[in-house]
C-alpha cells in the first residue's frame, strides 16, 4: 500500500443516507495525514481512498466510524501453522497488517491463531493465505467442523512427526556425546561421530535451516535462525577440524571437533518443542471441552414422522429435532412436544437438571436425561449460544493483554541482539583469549545463540491468559479479552444494578389476604389477570396456576392503575388502591393494615374487588437472589466498596439495601445518571466495575473500567459487557476479580523468570565468569536450559488451574 502507483481502496460505508452524511466523512477523511486522496460516493454508500503507508488505512475505517458511521469489514480468526517461536508471530503479523485491505491483524503464538479484520471487498482469507505463505508459513482457512478437523490433523501429524525426529535426534546423539566426552580416543572417533550428528543437524533439525533461510529472505530473524547459526557453525567447524586438522597442528593447537554440542542442541530443542507443544495443548483444554458438547450428528423428523440421521452442520432453521434419553441437544430451538429434564450445568454451573416442557427454551451443547422430546431448531450453526460462548473465549484466548505489547516489542528486537552479542563475544575472545581464543570464542557464540530463546518470553504472557479464560469458562464466567481479565484485579468500586442483577427479575406474589375467600372470586381473578399485559400480572397467574377459569366480558386496561372486567352482570376490579378509590369501592381496614404493612416491607400491593368492595390484597415481590448477600459481603471483605444504583422507589431500594448490606445507593435513577455516576466515582480515582442485565444498563456499561453483565438479561448488555456471568449469580464476580489476581500473578511470575533466565544466562555463555572462576558453558547443557526455559513457562500457567 506504500507504492503511490496502488488503485484507490473502496470502503464499503453503513448508516451514510444523505449529502449531509457525506459531507460530514469527507470532512472528516480530508483531516487524515496519511491519505493522498478520497473520495466520498453517496450513491454508490462508500468511500474510494489511496494511501501513502499502510497505516492510513486504518486510520481512515476508526475516523468514519468514530464519526458515528460504519464500515463493512470481517473479522475472523485463522490457524496459523509452522510457527516455532514469538518472533515468528510477530513476522506473521507484520506481514498481515502491511497486507491489502487489512484493518487489524494479531498473532498470539500460544494459541497459534491470527485474528483479523479486512475489507471483504478488498481481500480474503485465500489472498492472506499467500502473504502468510511468501514467509514460510501457512493459514488454515477452512470454516466449520471440517476446518476444526483439518486442523486437528494437522496438530496430531505435527506432534507424532516432532515426537519421532525427537527421539531419532536423541538416540544418534547419545552414541556421539559418549564418544565426545570420554572416548575421544578411539580410532576414526571423530568420523564416527561425524556419521551420527549429521543426519541429527541436516536431517532431522534441517526445518531450522529453511525457516532461518526464508527469514533472511525478508530481512527478519526468529529463534530458528539462533538454531541454525549456533549449530550449524558447530557442526561446519568441526567438519573443518576433521578433515584439516593440519591447519590447527600447525599452530600447536589441537583440532577440537564439537559434533556432539551441534547434535545434542538439536535433540534438546526438539524435546523442548514436544514438551512445549503437549504443555500447550493443555492450555487450550477448555475449548475443546466446550467443542465437545456439541454432538457430530443428530436426529431429524420428516414431515410423515421418519427418521433421518444427519450432520450436524446439515441442521437448518424450523427443522424438527428428536432428542433421546442421555444425548446432548444439539442446536438451539423450542421443545414442541414430550418433556425431559436437561442438564444446563455447562450455562448456569447449577448441578440440578432443569424441567423441559412444551415451549420451554433448550440450548445446544446440554444434556438430556431420561426422558425424549422433538423441538423445533430456531438457532443454528455460529447462532447457538453454545458457539457465540466458544467463539468468546477464543476470542479472550487470542487477545493481548496490555503487558503483552511490551513483550512483542522486545521479542521482536530480541534475536538482532543476540546476534550482536554472540559476534562480540566471538570478538572479544579472538582478541583477548590467547592461543584457544578463537576456538574459546566460536564456543562461545555458539553457546550464546543456543541459550537466548525469545519463546519463553513469547509464551509467559498468552499462555497465562489462555488458562485464565479457560478456567472462567468452565466456572460460567466468560471473557472477552485480555485486558479486562487483566483489569479486573485492580477494582475497588463496584455498581450493582438492582432488578435481575441483586434480585430475580421476575416479580412473584409472596403472600395474598383475603377478606372472605370463595372459590369463584379466585376464578375471576384468574380470568382477568391472563387477559393483562400488566408485568405484574403474569406473576398473579403463576401464582394462581391449577384454578379454572371462567368466561369474562367486557374486559378494559386502565392505564397506570390496573383493569376491570365483569362477570355474571357485576364489576370486578384488579390493581391499585387509586383505581379502587376512583370507582367508589369500599375498603375495609383490615385488608388496608395490611396493604400498609407490605408496602412497608418494599412489596408492590395489587388489590382486587368486586360487587362494591375490596375483596383480597396480594402482596408482589421481586425477590433478592439467594446468593446476592454472601456476595456483597465477599466483595466487602476483598476491600471493595458496592454501590446499588436503580430506577425503582427509595422504599424498595432502601429495603434491598438493608437486607443485602449495601450502605452506598441511590434510588430513582436514569440510564444516563447511572453512567455519569460511574464517571463520578472514576474521577475519585476508582477502578470501577458496573454489573447489570439489562438494555438500560448499556450506558453504564460501556462507561465503566470493567464491565459484567448477567447471563439471563438482554442481548445488548452482553454485547457491551467485556465479562458476562452465564448463570445471574453475583457470587461469580468475586471468583472473577480472583482469578483476574491469580492469572495476572501468574504473567508476573512468567515474566520474572523468562527475563532473569535471559539476563542471567547470555552473560554466562558469552564467558563473562571466564575471568573469575574459569567457567565456561557448554553448548550442550545451554541447549537444555534453553528447552526447560519454555517449559517451565507454560508448566506454571498450567498450576492456574489447580488454584481454588
Amino acid at each position: 500500500m506504500a507504492n503511490d502507483n496502488n488503485p484507490s481502496i473502496p470502503l464499503l460505508l453503513e448508516g451514510m443516507e444523505s449529502e449531509h452524511c457525506a459531507l460530514i466523512i469527507d470532512k472528516g477523511l480530508s483531516q487524515l495525514p496519511g491519505l493522498q486522496s478520497h473520495k466520498v460516493e453517496l450513491n454508490n454508500r462508500r468511500a474510494l481512498i489511496k494511501t501513502k503507508d499502510g497505516s492510513a488505512l486504518p486510520m481512515a475505517v476508526n475516523a468514519i466510524r468514530n464519526l458515528g458511521y460504519g464500515v463493512t469489514t470481517v473479522k475472523k480468526t485463522f490457524p496459523v501453522l509452522h510457527m516455532t517461536c514469538a518472533s515468528c508471530a510477530g513476522s506473521v503479523e507484520s506481514m498481515v497488517k502491511n497486507a491489502a485491505g487489512v484493518i487489524s491483524a494479531s498473532v498470539n503464538f500460544a494459541t497459534g491463531n491470527l485474528a483479523v479484520e479486512y475489507l471483504p471487498n478488498v481481500t480474503d482469507g485465500g489472498a492472506l493465505r499467500k502473504v502468510v505463505q511468501s514467509i514460510g508459513y501457512d493459514l488454515l482457512v477452512e470454516e466449520g467442523s471440517s476446518g476444526r478437523e483439518a486442523l486437528e490433523l494437522i496438530q496430531q501429524k505435527k506432534f507424532a512427526r516432532l515426537k519421532f525426529k525427537t527421539i531419532l535426534a536423541i538416540l544418534l546423539s547419545l552414541p556421539v556425546v559418549l564418544l565426545g566426552m570420554f572416548f575421544m580416543t578411539v580410532p576414526y572417533a571423530n568420523i564416527i561421530m561425524w556419521a551420527f550428528a549429521t543426519p541429527v543437524v541436516l536431517w532431522l533439525g534441517k526445518d531450522f535451516f529453511i525457516n532461518a533461510w526464508k527469514q533472511a529472505r525478508h530481512r527478519s530473524a526468529n529463534m530458528d535462525t539462533l538454531v541454525a547459526l549456533s549449530t550449524g557453525i558447530a557442526y561446519v567447524f568441526s567438519v573443518f577440524n576433521m578433515l584439516f586438522p593440519s591447519f590447527w597442528h600447525a599452530k600447536g593447537l589441537h583440532a577440537h571437533v564439537y559434533f556432539e554440542a551441534a547434535a545434542v542442541v538439536v535433540a534438546f530443542i526438539l524435546l523442548g518443542k514436544l514438551l512445549e507443544e503437549k504443555a500447550k495443548g493443555n492450555t487450550s483444554s477448555a475449548i475443546r471441552k466446550l467443542m465437545g458438547l456439541q454432538p457430530g450428528s443428530v436426529v431429524v423428523l420428516g414431515s410423515d414422522g421418519s427418521e433421518k440421521t444427519v450432520a450436524i452442520d446439515d441442521v437448518h432453521k424450523e427443522d424438527i429435532l428428536l432428542v433421546k434419553p442421555g444425548d446432548k441437544i444439539p442446536v438451539d430451538g423450542t421443545v414442541i412436544a414430550g418433556a425431559s429434564y436437561v442438564d444446563e450445568s455447562m450455562l448456569s454451573g447449577e448441578p440440578v437438571p432443569v424441567l423441559k416442557t412444551e415451549h420451554e427454551k433448550v440450548f445446544a451443547g446440554t444434556i438430556n436425561q431420561k426422558g425424549s422430546f422433538r423441538f423445533r431448531a430456531e438457532k443454528v450453526g455460529k447462532e447457538t449460544m453454545l458457539a457465540a460462548i466458544i467463539k468468546t473465549v477464543q476470542d479472550a484466548q487470542g487477545s493481548k493483554a496490555p503487558v503483552q505489547k511490551l513483550v512483542d516489542k522486545v521479542a521482536g528486537i530480541f534475536v538482532p541482539v543476540v546476534m550482536g552479542v554472540a559476534l562480540l563475544s566471538f570478538l572479544l575472545w579472538a582478541w583477548l583469549g590467547g592461543n584457544n581464543g578463537i576456538v574459546q570464542g566460536l564456543l562461545a557464540a555458539v553457546t550464546v545463540l543456543v541459550i537466548a530463546c525469545p519463546c519463553a518470553l513469547g509464551l509467559a504472557t498468552p499462555t497465562a491468559i489462555m488458562v485464565g479464560v479457560g478456567k472462567g469458562a468452565e466456572a460460567g464466567i466468560l471473557i472477552k479479552d485480555a485486558e479486562s481479565l487483566e483489569r479486573a484485579r485492580k477494582i475497588n468500586a463496584l455498581v450493582l444494578d438492582k432488578t435481575g442483577t441483586i434480585t430475580e427479575g421476575r416479580p412473584a406474589v409472596t403472600a395474598m389476604k383475603w377478606l372472605s375467600e370463595n372459590k369463584t372470586d379466585r376464578s375471576v381473578l384468574l380470568s382477568l389477570e391472563k387477559q393483562s399485559e400488566h408485568p405484574l400480572a403474569e406473576a398473579v397467574v403463576r401464582y394462581l396456576e391449577g384454578v379454572e377459569t371462567v368466561p369474562l366480558s367486557a374486559f378494559e386496561s386502565i392505564t397506570g392503575k390496573g383493569a376491570r372486567v365483569t362477570y355474571n352482570g357485576a364489576a370486578y376490579y384488579a390493581g391499585n388502591l387509586a383505581l379502587l378509590e376512583e370507582h367508589q369501592v369500599v375498603v375495609g381496614p383490615e385488608l388496608l393494615r395490611q396493604a400498609d404493612l407490605w408496602s412497608a416491607e418494599a412489596s408492590t400491593v395489587v388489590w382486587f374487588a368486586g360487587d362494591g368492595k375490596a375483596l383480597a390484597v396480594l402482596a408482589v415481590s421481586d425477590n433478592i437472589k439467594e446468593t446476592s448477600v454472601e456476595a456483597v459481603a465477599r466483595l466487602k471483605s476483598m476491600g471493595i466498596e458496592v454501590f446499588m444504583l436503580t430506577g425503582d422507589n427509595e422504599a424498595t431500594a432502601t429495603a434491598v439495601a438493608h437486607h443485602t448490606g449495601i450502605t452506598h445507593f441511590k434510588a430513582g435513577i436514569l440510564p444516563e445518571q447511572k453512567a455519569a455516576f460511574i464517571r463520578e466515582l472514576q474521577q475519585q480515582g476508582k477502578v470501577v466495575a458496573m454489573v447489570g442485565d439489562g438494555i438500560n444498563d448499556s450506558t453504564a456499561l460501556a462507561t465503566a473500567d470493567v464491565s459484567i453483565a448477567m447471563g439471563r438479561g438482554s442481548d445488548i448488555a452482553m454485547d457491551v459487557a467485556k465479562m458476562t456471568i452465564i448463570s445471574s449469580d453475583l457470587l461469580k464476580i468475586p471468583r472473577a476479580i480472583r482469578l483476574s489476581r491469580q492469572t495476572v500473578a501468574t504473567v508476573q511470575q512468567n515474566l520474572f523468570w523468562a527475563f532473569i533466565y535471559n539476563l542471567i544466562g547470555i552473560p554466562v555463555a558469552a564467558g563473562l565468569l571466564y575471568p573469575v572462576n574459569g567457567f565456561l558453558l557448554n553448548p550442550m547443557i545451554a541447549g537444555a536450559a534453553m528447552a526447560l526455559s519454555s517449559v517451565s513457562v507454560v508448566a506454571n500457567s498450567l498450576r492456574l488451574k489447580w488454584k481454588k
